[in-house]
């Protein structure tokens, strides 16, 4: 064999095997990605997890972003959950979307998903319960508060905008409120707690530090 057909046989190899290495690599992240439930709860389409994904115990919330008792759990019992359990390692948190109080609503879900691309969906997920307004669908969630949000935590506008005026993530966030359907969650805020061997208790409601409290030591 010549040097020219050597070479185009290296050349050759090395695209076989680089291709073989990046559809592997593709297949274990996606088959991760898929596997990603939770007790009787597939999570796959929720927020990524806050907290160490080995943690033994799981908290879900199904929230909607115009929902008052959300705001008031996200602003006067969650802080305390995380400082005792979610960032000592003992549980993580996950947020789904249970996105039907308003017009908006579904919107400012898709927002957080578009944020997410750019690794800002916690610092977006928090914007959104900071600025919330009392009354549902009076604007302060629309398309155009969505992106002023978006400007303010430096976001990149051209594809921030791009991804929210496409719809691109209205079919994870209507996942998401079928699972919460599926799993007879009716109003928001639910919460799921789900323990190291798939015990699951359900609580409604934007419930006080001392039920969460009760549960997850329950489960420790």
């Amino acid at each position: 064999m010549n040097k020219k057909g050597s070479l185009i046989g290296i050349i050759l190899s090395v695209i076989a095997v680089s291709v073989i290495v990046a559809y592997s690599s593709s297949f274990v992240e996606n088959e991760n990605y898929d596997m990603r439930t939770h007790g009787s709860i597939s999570t796959v389409m929720g927020s990524s997890i806050m907290g160490s994904a080995s943690a033994p115990i799981t908290i879900v919330e199904f929230g909607d972003y115009q929902c008052h008792q959300c705001y008031n759990w996200f602003h006067n019992t969650k802080p305390t959950i995380f400082q005792n359990y979610v960032d000592t390692g003992k549980s993580n948190f996950i947020f789904m979307d249970l996105a039907f109080l308003g017009n908006d609503s579904p919107k400012a879900a898709q927002a957080s998903y578009c944020a997410e691309d750019q690794e800002k969906y916690w610092e977006y997920h928090n914007q959104l319960y900071n600025a919330q307004e009392s009354q549902i669908d009076n604007g302060w969630a629309n398309p155009e508060r969505l992106k002023a949000f978006a400007f303010s935590l430096g976001l990149d506008m051209d594809s921030f905008e791009s991804c929210l005026d496409s719809g691109k993530y209205a079919k994870r966030v209507q996942y998401n409120i079928a699972e919460a359907k599926k799993l007879g969650a009716s109003g928001t805020p639910t919460f799921f707690i789900i323990g190291p061997d798939g015990q699951q208790q359900k609580i409604v409601g934007a419930q006080p530090y001392s039920v969460f409290k009760q549960i997850l030591d329950s489960m420790i």
